[in-house]
């Protein structure tokens, strides 16, 4: 799972929230999306509010169980679909506030297993733009984010691979970088994720060991994630690796089902697109693409994704001034 942004800023005429961050991460769906966090290096303008809708879709034949690549045909084909509100208010040009709230349906063409469908987490962030350096065409820009997210819903997290998601309430801190010459750029981020633990619907289970607990603990993970690419008026087009590990976990055990607390790694390469003010000011349109290219207790997912956004400009309150008589009655 994974997506992108959109909207324009008055500060370098183009705007872009980001994205859908797949939720690569969430489960074996590879695909399915969590909410969204903004991963790229554009803040929206000051009283400006960016909002619109995303669809995307990923699936999956192959995935690795353990280290081994392998098929299922008790599954068949593993897809999920996904539907994303996202959001980003500028509270100034150096400080957003994003949302993003993902629907998800996921289905196997073969085999008994149902597919389930329904809201998702829902998704907070605050980007910070504490510097900016600019001389000549040269840019260079700092950031830093922090990010929360919960479920909205009491969905079923011990149902992998289509389950809607991990359930598992998490806090993120990410850094990132940006640097850009003229119309060309790169941006690298590195972002911790810790991860609550989560509660299944049975009294014991077993990972590498027996657990006779309906409480499960969930390692924590480190996402990296390389842009670059062109930006300017009206466009920005980017190629985009990204990587994602579990810090701890085990590994799907022969011809078993996967577990919430698998040690889920993935390295998906993509394309970023986004065109705005495209039939009107503020609109904008996104799109992208993504493969997996490795990884570990995950779907080798090919996903795609596209939107479209608008922004609101709200004006600033004009201060009341008290008009004053001076006729006499």
């Amino acid at each position: 799972m994974n997506h992108q942004s959109l909207c324009k800023d008055g500060r370098v005429s183009y705007v872009s929230i980001r994205r859908i961050v797949l939720v690569l991460m969430v489960c074996l769906s590879a695909g399915a999306t969590q909410a969204q966090t903004d991963i790229d290096a554009i803040m929206m303008s000051k009283r400006n509010f960016c909002t619109g809708i995303m669809y995307g879709n990923s699936s999956w034949t192959n995935y690795w169980e353990g280290t081994l690549k392998r098929n299922n045909e008790n599954l068949g084909i593993v897809s999920t679909q996904s539907v994303s509100i996202m959001g980003n208010y500028g509270v100034n040009r150096r400080l957003n506030l994003l949302f993003g709230i993902p629907y998800i349906q996921t289905k196997a063409s073969a085999g008994q297993l149902k597919g389930h469908n329904g809201i998702q987490d829902l998704s907070l962030w605050v980007k910070w733009m504490p510097i900016e350096k600019e001389w000549g065409k040269h840019t260079f820009s700092v950031y830093a984010l922090g990010g929360a997210s919960a479920p909205l819903t009491n969905y079923v997290a011990d149902y992998l691979p289509l389950s809607l998601g991990l359930r598992s309430k998490t806090l993120s801190l990410r850094g990132m970088v940006d640097y850009q010459y003229g119309s060309w750029f790169t941006t690298f981020s590195g972002t911790y994720v810790h991860r609550s633990n989560i509660t299944i619907d049975r009294m014991a289970y077993y990972t590498t060991e027996m657990h006779y607990t309906n409480e499960v603990y969930m390692p924590d993970a480190l996402q990296f994630n390389w842009r670059a690419g062109f930006r300017d008026k009206g466009w920005i087009v980017e190629a985009v690796a990204d990587q994602w590990t579990t810090l701890g976990g085990f590994d799907i055990t022969r011809n078993n089902m996967p577990f919430p607390s698998n040690r889920m790694n993935a390295t998906r390469l993509g394309i970023n697109l986004k065109y705005e003010d495209v039939f009107l000011d503020g609109l904008s349109l996104t799109g992208n693409a993504f493969t997996t290219v490795a990884g570990r207790n995950m779907g080798q997912a090919n996903a795609f994704a596209a939107g479209v956004f608008y922004i609101i400009d709200f004006p600033a309150k004009k201060k009341k001034t008290k008009e004053v008589s001076t006729e006499k009655q």
